[in-house]
């Protein structure tokens, strides 16, 4: 018996970082640093914790926090002048200096940007930082720094007015890495008191400017260790190649903020960032606020990212800052709910004004709480990856969510809900060839009644005429159909990736109705039933219809819980039909099918002969939370007592579609080779 091992699941762990330099800062802020670093030190080491629900910080800005207040300490906002190389003329930008602002005391940067119809003084005008940061500083809640708003447009002419779109001018917003790189910080580094290291410089910018500072923080960390993007805009670069080496950037970065307003056309640009990042690992806080682009939205970015910077930072709490999430791929065209969150929990709303009571039914019931204008809304703990089946309880009657596509699962119609997460890249849709899913009907004469299958054929079936594919029948569970591969599965994705990158062997895959008579087939009858209908209807149909290949070795079956039963007595009875066998989640029902299970094993006892055909006997499990697993260990434990050899391996998940995806990722791989 073989054991195959997934690898570690990653785990981000929770880091206390203290940075800073506060060599150059007056003796009174020095012991303020060294005091605030030390209870933050203390509150660890006491074992001070928040739980997942609770928060110790804002996640918007509260009202007031942009309008000027008397009586506290105020900052100052200049005009500067400098002369670019880069452009070859004197350039203009505005420079804010934190209230108490003193040469003798050096300082953190931020260089803010504007957008694509802007100026160094759209910033001043639109958003007024001065209010925003001078009343931070009151609140102690900013770190002392300069803010430095220049033009981002590295042109002689560099005013807004005209054609903006201009290519010019569009072209001038690139050119102004270098004019930002190689002018304007080496002028402000030397005509005041800041501190000139990267981790003591921040850039960030809105829309046009958004992008601006991604391209140019991301592209040089080496300068800035802090970046923000507000409603970046389309000048964003793929997230490719902002951030070519992940490991890298999650060494280099010690805030990457990404915001943007859930009703702005442009939050694509931003949510393409966040994927790829999530992807791979690198920290970042995605931020989304209702909202559009404007510079309510940016206000409150500039607000809740500057509360951030030149201080020690908590990774671990970086999915919990934003108020709204993404709406999970799983919703119906336009629906904004559910939502899932930066931290993997999911926020569900629902309008329901006259309801006295409704649940959120997905593994576990949650009461949504009723706000003013009759919403429902809960918010879940963190979800596992994956699709999840789920309902809502509305007055006692279990319906399905009308913003969430449907899928038959459970014995009904149900909603469902798909949770991205790092390592979904195995079933994404790719810029590679693809296969397609038809529905296929047929004439049992079994049931003497018409059924349908579904079938993947793979990228070039239609074209490559000449050549035939060895078959895959893969079987869905309890309460499911023939759908349940095809559309929760992604059994398409999954294996246009595989075949891409050369992991598995082009094949057909075919995806029957395993039920009986309306009936689930947990029994001999309708297990005997389901054989001569896969055997004497489905796959001489298969056969005579696509350009599958019938010489030996060329066929397959699996089935994930109910369909690991068939696979297990179908399979087993016809090993010489079936010389790959993959048994997901599923095993001889322990008292049930005690009987069903000894008849199996005399078989395998007193044919040894066909159980030799078997190439590979794969069994997988989704971890001990598994509902098959004490089934499937008894099943192992006869099979090994009569030296059938076989193949395990657990993927953690339960007796659910995230486990059986990737039972079927690996399964793949195996065939026909």
């Amino acid at each position: 018996m073989a054991y195959m091992e997934k690898e570690p699941v990653p785990v981000r762990a929770l880091a206390l970082q203290v940075t800073g330099d506060t060599l150059f800062l007056p003796v009174k802020m020095q012991i303020h640093l060294v005091m605030k670093n030390l209870i933050t030190i203390l509150a660890f080491l006491a074992g001070f914790t928040l739980s997942s629900n609770s928060q110790d910080f804002e996640k918007q800005a509260p009202a007031g926090f942009d309008s000027v207040r008397a009586g506290i300490p105020h900052g100052k906002i200049d005009t500067i002048k400098y002369y670019s190389k880069v452009v070859g003329t004197t350039r203009k930008a505005l420079i804010y200096t934190p209230p108490s602002y003193t040469r003798r005391s050096k300082y953190p940067v931020l260089y803010l940007l504007h957008g694509i119809g802007g100026d160094e003084k759209e910033w001043l005008n639109g958003g007024q930082p001065q209010v925003i940061l001078d009343n931070l500083y009151a609140e102690g809640k900013i770190e002392p720094m300069i803010v430095v708003m220049p033009n981002g447009r590295a042109m002689k002419d560099d005013s807004a007015g005209g054609n903006i779109m201009a290519p010019d001018k569009v072209e001038a917003f690139a050119t102004f890495e270098k004019d930002l790189l190689y002018d304007l910080i080496p002028f402000i580094e030397k005509k005041y008191p800041v501190l000139k290291d990267r981790d003591n410089r921040a850039i960030a910018g809105l829309s046009m400017g958004g992008g601006q500072a991604l391209n140019f923080g991301l592209g040089n960390p080496d300068r800035f260790s802090w970046v923000g993007g507000f409603s970046s805009a389309p000048n964003t670069k793929p997230p490719e190649q902002l951030v070519p080496d992940p490991e890298k950037a999650k060494q280099a970065l010690k805030v990457l903020w990404i915001s943007c307003g859930d009703n702005d056309g442009l939050i694509i640009f931003s949510r393409r960032t966040h994927e790829y990042l999530t992807a791979n690992d690198v920290p970042h806080i995605y931020y989304i606020e209702p909202g559009v682009h404007d510079f309510k939205v940016w206000k409150n970015g500039l607000y809740m990212f500057s509360q951030l910077l030149f201080k020690p930072v908590d990774v671990s709490k970086f999915g919990k800052y934003s108020p709204l999430g993404t709406p999970a791929p799983s919703n119906v065209r336009g629906g904004k709910y559910p939502q899932i969150m930066p931290d993997g929990s999911a926020l569900f709303r629902l309008k329901a004004p006259d309801a006295q009571k409704v649940q959120l039914d997905m593994a576990g019931k949650y009461d949504m709480v009723r706000n003013g204008d009759g919403t429902w809304e809960v918010n879940t703990d963190s979800l596992t990856e994956g699709f999840h089946y789920y309902s809502l309880v509305i007055d006692g009657l279990t319906v399905a969510d009308p913003a969430s596509e449907a899928f038959y699962g459970m014995g009904r119609m149900v909603s469902g809900i798909e949770v991205p997460f790092s390592g979904d890249g195995y079933y994404a849709a790719k810029s590679v060839p693809h296969g397609e899913i038809a529905i296929k009907r047929y004439f049992s004469t079994v049931f003497n009644t018409w059924r349908q299958f579904y079938i993947y054929k793979p990228a070039g079936y239609d074209r490559n005429t000449g050549q035939k594919y060895p078959v895959l029948y893969i079987l869905h569970g309890g309460g499911e159909d023939e759908r349940g591969w095809a559309t929760q599965g992604k059994t398409d994705l999954i294996l246009d990736n595989l075949i891409a990158a050369d992991k598995a062997k082009p094949m057909l895959i075919v995806m029957p109705d395993g039920n009986v008579a309306g009936q689930m087939g947990f029994g001999e009858m309708t297990l005997r039933m389901f054989e001569r209908e896969l055997t004497q209807c489905i796959i001489p149909f298969v056969e005579n219809n696509y350009r599958a290949e019938t010489a030996p070795g060329n066929r397959a079956l699996a089935g994930l819980s109910m369909g690991g039963l068939q696979t297990l007595f179908v399979g087993i009875n016809n090993a010489e039909m079936f010389p790959y066998l993959g048994v997901f989640s599923s095993g001889w029902m322990v008292p049930s099918h005690n009987d069903l299970a000894a008849k199996q094993y005399e078989f395998i006892k007193t044919n040894p002969e066909k159980i030799g055909n078997l190439r590979l006997f794969w069994i997988a499990m989704g971890g001990k939370e598994d509902i098959a697993w004490n089934n499937c260990q008894v099943m192992m434990k006869n099979l090994d007592e009569l030296n059938v050899k076989y193949t395990y391996s657990e993927y953690p998940g339960g007796h659910a579609w995230p486990v059986w995806r990737n039972n079927l990722y690996n399964f793949a791989q195996l065939l026909f080779r």
